[in-house]
């Protein structure tokens, strides 16, 4: 029988390592299935500009994965049971089509939906852009907002910055604010952050600093200090949240609920099991859990993959870097910061801003878009084989 390897989901993390082991692995061997729910690959760093009305390229997954090898499954994964090796998924169609699907290995790289963080009124009444059908329904809110309608982002994090300021550039017809738990762009090195407080200026951003925001109205956001921001949409970009499946599972996870994975990404509990994405929980080289983003889904993806071919094909695993280099920050379409950051993910006093950098991002972009859309792209005429045997840890092939 073919060793089952599973990937659970098809964002950056798992479209390009589901690429990458049917690059390198005998389809003699192996048989990869990946879940998604969605039919489409979601560029999720683009999402904002999705939600104000931008067109984005519709990547399918089927025409991304045709002629690879790799089986697409149309499913939203439901349940997990890594001691009979199973993921419970259910039907694209039909909500009681419920199936179980066996594995040997399995990657799990599900990533994360928007957090909470238990703030009354963020479910009911705020908007996000951390997955397609989000943005979607914010954009067909934002089409339907008027000449001086007003927007608050809350979260001063890069995914705000980045949503407040498209938001402004795209729609200069609307007011657009920022609501920062403390100063804006605090981490970015004096002269970034300056170049940052200009960009708002210019775009026209409001930007209140050191306003926690402890609850959302329909038509308004209160801080903690008892003021009300007035908005006609709010848009959270608070953090981020993992699914609660794998806890649920039984696989030891972190406060997070991420996976704890050792340094190859596999699983501290469950040796069959690799994590990569934003659902890992990963210890970087400079001794700090990574932080959720697409650099993450790149290293960590990377790693997982080059180890599952080496343990499975009895060669040694190797160790993949796991060193942040810096924080790229569109702010609009012609205009962005890259900050250089030391082994401690500090900046530095080197940075890169305005047209070059925003050309910067759109190449890093276009790069990962194109990457996807060629999952296989220069495989080997030769790919290798399974050992014989799977190494002591628990890796084999199916009986």
């Amino acid at each position: 029988m073919k060793h089952r390897i599973v990937v659970l989901g098809a964002g950056y993390a798992g479209a390009f390592a589901a690429g990458n082991l049917a690059r390198r692995l005998s389809p003699a061997d192996i048989k990869i299935t990946v879940v998604n729910a969605a039919p489409v690959f979601v560029e999720r760093m683009r999402l904002h500009q999705l939600a104000i009305g931008q067109d984005l390229p519709v990547r399918k997954l089927a025409d991304v994965f045709e002629g690879t090898g790799v089986r697409l499954r149309l499913a939203r994964v439901t349940g997990l049971d890594p001691e009979r090796r199973t993921v419970t998924v259910t039907g694209e169609d039909r909500e009681d089509a419920v199936d179980d699907i066996a594995y040997d290995t399995l990657l799990y790289a599900l990533g994360s939906s928007v957090a909470h963080h238990g703030v009354p009124g963020v479910a009911e009444h705020a908007f996000d852009v951390t997955g397609r059908s989000s943005a979607l329904r914010l954009r067909e809110r934002l089409a339907g907002l008027g000449e001086g309608g007003s927007v608050l982002v809350v979260g001063e994090g890069l995914t705000g910055i980045e949503t407040a300021t498209e938001f402004a550039e795209s729609r200069p017809d609307l007011s657009v604010a920022l609501a920062a738990r403390g100063e804006l762009g605090a981490w970015l090195s004096p002269k970034a952050r300056h170049h940052l407080r200009r960009a708002c200026e210019r775009l026209g951003v409001t930007v209140h600093e050191h306003t926690r925001i402890d609850a959302v109205e329909p038509t308004r956001a209160i801080a903690a200090d008892g003021r009300s921001v007035p908005a006609d949409v709010i848009v959270w970009a608070a953090g981020f949240a993992v699914h609660p499946i794998a806890a649920a599972s039984g696989l030891e996870v972190a406060e997070t609920g991420q996976i704890v994975v050792d340094r190859t990404m596999r699983s501290v509990s469950h040796p069959d099991v690799y994590a990569a994405g934003d659902c890992a929980y990963v210890i970087g080289e400079n001794g700090r859990p990574l932080p959720m983003s697409c650099a993450s889904a790149g290293f960590t993806n990377m790693q997982a993959t080059a180890a599952i071919i080496a343990r499975l094909t009895g060669g040694e695993v190797p160790v993949t870097g796991l060193k942040y280099y810096g924080n790229h920050i569109s702010l609009g379409r012609r205009d962005a910061i890259f900050q250089m950051v030391d082994g401690e993910v500090r900046s530095k006093s080197w940075y890169l801003g305005g047209r070059t950098a925003a050309r910067l991002k759109s190449g890093v972009l276009k790069g990962a878009g194109w990457g996807i859309a060629h999952p296989t792209f220069g495989m080997p005429k030769r790919r290798r084989r399974l050992a014989a045997v799977g190494d002591e840890a628990g890796v084999r092939a199916a009986a």
